[in-house]
């Protein structure tokens, strides 16, 4: 159950060191070492719903290719290590966002509690701690097949430059789709060894889908992107928003059809074709839901559909998943 956020104090500090956007009772704050909690709360650990949308388009890319194919027992390898992969490449990425924009996030009330700004941990200790993440990622990731390595190496690129995009566009919201759903490319490959139309399509169904989700995200700090000068769609789209949604909303669904389409019309049996099928639906409907809920000046409301994002994507990977095993 997605729990209430804490309220900032004034200056945005606290005397707990917790972040006041982490979940209420979160395992950091509680049950975590003392020393690693500024770590982990710069790998937003704490905050675990980015982990979940970066590791969700790995697991479609790794069913719907099996059940394009065949599903093997190194599926369950791949599935596992893509999820410790995905904790600790969100926690590189969020690293790296931190240290980039520490300025910015020291001007903002949701953002000046985290560990960077808030003095909880050095510049070069986050660095080092970067260093880490990405060193035991690279562990994980040269078990997979050659075209997968070189494809999760690529993926360094788009997560580099993301940060820097909320400074010349009002769409760095596309910049991270390219990163957070490389995964669906990365997990094909790892399954069968070359890629095609059907990731592709999947691939850019993530991406639009990541307009939807981090859109209604940003509205949470609009106000406090106009005074510091920073990006984002929200800004752009402004009380258009809603009818915006619901085009991403179309356009992710039919992208994920057609993937599902092309990848399982030339042999799959009826069965597997409409559980895969019913995936794309389902993600659609959860969508929809959401755009139902949404209240762009509610910032409580907009955190909440943030943080329900994950299921979409879930109801997709449970069905390619279903339709790989029948």
């Amino acid at each position: 159950m997605t729990q209430k956020t804490k309220t900032p104090e004034a200056d945005g500090s606290n005397s707990t060191g917790t972040v006041y956007d982490a979940y209420r009772g979160n395992w950091v704050d509680h049950r975590a070492p003392g020393w690693a909690r500024p770590l982990l709360r710069l790998s937003r650990a704490d905050r675990p719903i980015g982990t979940w949308l970066l590791l969700v388009p790995c697991w479609w890319g790794i069913a719907l290719a099996a059940a394009a194919d065949q599903p093997r027992w190194f599926d369950l390898y791949l599935a596992c290590a893509c999820a410790v992969g995905a904790f600790l490449m969100r926690g590189a990425g969020c690293t790296w966002n931190d240290i980039t924009d520490r300025k910015f996030d020291a001007a903002v009330a949701r953002t000046r509690s985290r560990p960077l700004p808030s003095g909880q941990i050095t510049v070069t200790g986050a660095m080092l701690w970067l260093i880490v993440q990405c060193l035991i990622s690279l562990c994980i990731l040269i078990s997979f097949n050659t075209p997968a390595i070189v494809t999760g190496m690529v993926s360094l690129v788009p997560v580099a430059i993301y940060p820097f995009a909320k400074r010349f566009t009002y769409w760095p919201q596309i910049f991270l789709g390219i990163a957070f759903n490389w995964g669906a490319l990365v997990g094909w490959v790892a399954h069968s060894g070359s890629f095609g139309w059907a990731p592709a399509l999947l691939y850019i169904s993530g991406l639009i889908w990541t307009l939807f989700y981090d859109t209604i995200y940003a509205h949470q700090d609009k106000e406090d992107d106009i005074l510091i000068g920073v990006k984002s769609t929200a800004l752009k789209l402004g009380a258009d928003t809603p009818k915006w949604l619901g085009g991403f909303l179309v356009v992710s669904v039919a992208l994920m059809t057609a993937a599902v389409l092309v990848a399982l019309l030339p042999h799959a049996d009826p069965l597997t074709l409409v559980l895969c099928l019913c995936g794309p639906w389902g993600f659609g409907w959860h969508m929809l839901w959401q755009l139902r809920q949404l209240d762009i000046d509610d910032p409580d409301i907009c955190l909440k559909l943030f943080r329900g994002s994950k299921n979409a994507g879930l109801i997709a990977a449970l069905f390619f998943a279903a339709g790989a095993i029948v």
